[in-house]
């Protein structure tokens, strides 16, 4: 049985700071030896929205060529890292529809066991970014994943925009990242794929 860990990492960005969690995630899960593949969650926003926000609709043509994420790449994943921002303290839409496409998934038993973890982003420090991630985590619950949280188990976790629950970023009116998370990310990620590869080899024996 083979001891490589596939890590997913599923996003949702507007803007782009959720595509760029996802790629410092990315060089975290590598350094760690995960075989990993970055996918996107599809828009559903009307294109009247998107055509109204020129940063927007920027991303979405600079990241066309990204894969979007489907229940097969859940299956195949051994860990999975979603990075979203906070829609009023809740999920996006967008990725919570597609959470809601994984009951078959779920019911054949095969989100059991999958190592998760989550990242976030807003636009203010107490805009519910915690709250985003245990939202998402709840979900995980359900699916019976073990959700592994950064905690604070590097000092990366302690500067602004690491905290024990998923690393986040606060950003401003311009789209600009106000905190550095490379680090933190990284961390999560390599974090993430630790457990994964344990709980893989472990299994296997």
């Amino acid at each position: 049985m083979s001891t490589n860990v596939n890590l997913a990492i599923i996003y949702y960005s507007s803007g782009g700071t959720n595509y760029q969690l996802a790629q410092w995630a990315a060089e975290g899960g590598r350094q760690a030896g995960a075989e990993v593949k970055v996918l996107k969650v599809a828009e559903t926003a009307p294109q009247s929205v998107i055509d109204g926000n020129p940063s927007w609709k920027a991303h979405l043509e600079e990241t066309k060529n990204i894969p979007t994420v489907s229940v097969a790449d859940l299956e195949w994943a051994d860990a999975i890292i979603f990075s979203m921002p906070t829609r009023f303290g809740n999920l996006p839409a967008q990725l919570k529809q597609f959470i809601d496409t994984t009951g078959g998934l779920w019911a054949q038993g095969k989100t059991v066991n999958k190592v998760v973890s989550a990242m976030t982003s807003a636009q203010n420090a107490n805009a519910g970014q915690e709250q985003t991630i245990l939202q998402l985590y709840t979900s995980m619950y359900h699916w019976g994943a073990i959700v592994v949280a950064p905690g604070f188990t590097d000092p990366s976790v302690f500067v602004a925009g690491g905290n024990p629950y998923g690393t986040s970023v606060t950003v401003d009116q311009n789209g600009k990242m106000k905190e550095d998370v490379r680090a933190s990310a990284e961390h999560q990620a390599k974090r993430t794929v630790s457990v994964a590869k344990a709980l893989k080899n472990g299994l296997g024996q």
